[in-house]
């Protein structure tokens, strides 16, 4: 596995980071399959998003989340569980490599967001988020699309981010035909409709001058929600687990 990304990127990245408000919806809802909601105790594991924002969106929704992630502070954990009124613990943290993560357990919901990208073999990464996924479960994957104006944003004020992203995860014919190959049904595969663009916080008045400038862009692009891979900002890609006959 070709990762594109280290623990010294992640260590960095965090050092950045502003604590979040957990939504109460969230803005790819309306392409989530309609009976994931409520939890009612059903579990979920949120592969990659350390510090755990969507497994705490998750939990408000009814699910026992679990975050599996290689770079984990039970520190920033703990503060965002208490930025947002939740008691401790809610989230269970695993820190461990996704890649020679073993188990038993299987979810009723696995997720990940932003996490596919990173890695050169996407079949694999995805074909290791189906394996954790129980029959009849499902599976929920978000990455951006960084081959329309969003990638020309990345590339143009944050050529380092950028890199560390495998654009050919990002073409969706690709991604059905590898989730073809897979023990699935009821996929798709979709662009979001609200356009957006954005830039990560980074120190230094350089990176404050160009996220003022894309925020105005993208306050413009959202007169256009149209879903293209020109302007559409994410992929989201739902699918069931089938049953074993």
């Amino acid at each position: 596995m070709n990762n594109l990304t280290d623990r010294a990127f992640w260590q960095e990245y965090w050092k950045n980071y502003k604590y979040e408000r957990v939504p109460a919806r969230s803005e790819f809802e309306s392409y989530f399959p309609a009976d994931i909601y409520p939890g009612n105790g059903r579990t979920s594991i949120e592969i990659g998003g350390f510090p755990g924002t969507m497994s705490l969106y998750f939990a408000r929704r009814g699910y026992r989340p679990t975050l599996l992630d290689f770079y984990v502070d039970p520190a920033i954990i703990k503060r965002l569980e208490k930025e947002n009124g939740f008691g401790d613990n809610v989230i269970e943290a695993v820190e461990h490599d996704f890649f020679t993560y073993h188990t038993d357990r299987r979810w009723d919901l696995v997720f990940s967001i932003g996490f596919i990208e990173h890695f050169d073999d996407t079949a694999d990464v995805i074909r290791r988020h189906v394996e954790l996924v129980r029959e009849g479960g499902t599976l929920l994957i978000v990455l951006p699309n960084f081959r329309g104006i969003n990638g020309w944003v990345q590339r143009t004020f944050d050529r380092h981010n950028y890199d560390a992203h495998n654009i050919s995860s990002m073409i969706p014919s690709r991604l059905r035909s590898i989730l073809a190959t897979m023990p699935l049904h009821d996929v798709r595969v979709t662009y979001t409709r609200k356009p957006m663009v954005w830039l990560e916080p980074k120190p230094g008045l350089r990176n404050r001058v160009a996220r003022s400038l894309v925020r105005g862009l993208s306050y413009m692009l959202k007169l256009l929600p149209v879903k293209s891979r020109l302007l559409s900002p994410y992929i989201v890609i739902t699918a069931v687990r089938d049953n074993k006959k």
